[in-house]
């Protein structure tokens, strides 16, 4: 996917600051930055890979866990892919083009967080109204 984006690397300033890619262990950085300076050899100096840290099992036992230990940052993605389940036309994926599925996501989106709004909007005019001299309306 990167390879795919060089243009806006190419085009962003070394005086900004580099851009993290952030990483489970399943990644090898080593491997991904052979294949990404092969595209474009100066794409180090733009972009910094970041490992998430593992916690080992005696890690885990002394903060009382076990299992699976969510990463903050990851669970902010897998909450995000769960939400994306729950719109039934994106189960499948049946999308010819890119530019399509990307739309579909973006109504997704704007979909849940309509919902979002409309939520916190009810429960605010439950509330009684108050005016400036503190009197109810």
């Amino acid at each position: 996917m990167l390879s795919h984006n060089m243009d806006y690397f190419r085009q962003k300033p070394l005086e900004l600051a580099k851009t993290t890619i952030r990483l489970d262990h399943g990644y090898h950085p080593e491997t991904i930055q052979a294949t990404l300076e092969q595209v474009y050899p100066g794409i180090m100096s733009k972009i910094q890979f970041e490992v998430a840290a593992k916690l080992s099992k005696p890690q885990k036992a002394a903060q009382g866990r076990t299992g699976f230990v969510p990463i903050a940052v990851r669970w902010v993605i897998e909450r995000s892919n769960r939400w994306v389940e729950r719109c039934k036309n994106l189960v499948k994926n049946f999308e010819w083009t890119l530019e399509h599925a990307r739309t579909k996501l973006n109504l997704c989106f704007i979909r849940l967080m309509v919902k979002r709004l409309a939520t916190y909007s009810s429960s605010q005019s439950s509330k009684p109204q108050y005016r400036q001299d503190g009197s109810g309306v």
